[in-house]
C-alpha cells in the first residue's frame, strides 16, 4: 500500500511539472490573454522568490538523508522531492527572468503574504517551515534510522510551511499557470505529509507538533 503511496505521490509531482508546461510559452501565454506582467511586489513574484528559497533547501536535505541512510524507500521519497522540487523552482527563477524581475527583495520574505514580520531569519531558518542551520547541520551527523526521522520530522514541518506559502498564491496569484503550479504543491505536498506520518509511525516516531 504505501510503495502504491509512493508511487502515487511521485505521479501527482510529475503531473504538476507537465501541466505547467514549458514556463516561457505558458507564462506568455497568460500576458498574452490581458494579464499583466507581475511587478516586482506582486504576490506572483514574492512567491516565486521565496519559494524558490524553500525548495532548495529541501533539495538540499534531501540528498544529504540520501546519503546517510541505506532504506529504499525513504531514498525514493528523497529521490522525488529533491527531483521535483528542483524542477519546480527552476520555473519559479525563469518567470522572474521572463518578467525582468530581481530574485532578491530588500523586503522580508512573506511580505507578499502581509506576513513579513513572521520571518525571523533566526538560524538560517529564513521562513517557517525551514529547517535551522543547526538541524541542518545534525542531519549530516546522522546516520540510519535516526537520520530518517530526523528527515521525515524537518520534511514534515517544510511541507507545512509550504502549503501555506503556496495557498498564499492560489488566492493572491494573478498568472494563472502560477496559480496551477501553486495548487499543485499544495496537492502533492498534503500527499505526502501522510505518506512521512506513516513511515514515521514505522519508525516509532511522529512529526513534531
Amino acid at each position: 500500500m504505501r510503495r502504491q503511496h509512493i508511487g502515487w505521490a511521485a505521479g501527482a509531482a510529475a503531473a504538476v511539472l507537465v501541466a505547467a508546461g514549458a514556463i516561457t510559452y505558458a507564462v506568455a501565454e497568460d500576458g498574452g490573454s490581458g494579464t499583466r506582467t507581475p511587478g516586482a511586489e506582486s504576490a506572483d513574484a514574492g512567491f516565486a522568490r521565496d519559494m524558490a528559497v524553500h525548495h532548495q533547501q529541501a533539495v538540499e536535505m534531501s540528498y544529504i538523508v540520501r546519503d546517510r541512510t541505506k532504506n529504499v524507500e525513504v531514498r525514493r521519497l528523497a529521490y522525488d522531492i529533491a527531483q521535483t522540487q528542483a524542477n519546480q523552482r527552476g520555473m519559479l527563477l525563469g518567470w522572474l527572468d521572463l518578467w525582468e524581475l530581481p530574485k532578491v527583495s530588500a523586503e522580508p520574505p512573506m511580505t507578499w503574504m502581509g506576513m513579513g514580520d513572521m520571518a525571523s531569519g533566526k538560524d538560517g531558518a529564513l521562513m517557517p517551515g525551514m529547517a535551522t542551520n543547526t538541524e541542518l547541520k545534525k542531519l549530516q551527523t546522522l546516520s540510519g534510522k535516526q537520520a530518517e526521522i530526523l528527515y521525515l520530522q524537518l520534511m514534515t514541518a517544510h511541507h507545512k510551511g509550504g502549503i501555506h506559502m503556496a495557498e498564499g498564491c492560489v488566492a493572491k496569484c494573478t498568472v494563472g499557470v502560477e496559480k496551477r503550479l501553486a495548487q499543485g504543491m499544495v496537492d502533492a505536498q498534503q500527499s505526502e505529509i501522510q505518506l512521512m506520518a506513516d513511515m514515521l509511525k514505522e519508525r516509532g516516531a511522529q512529526p513534531r507538533s
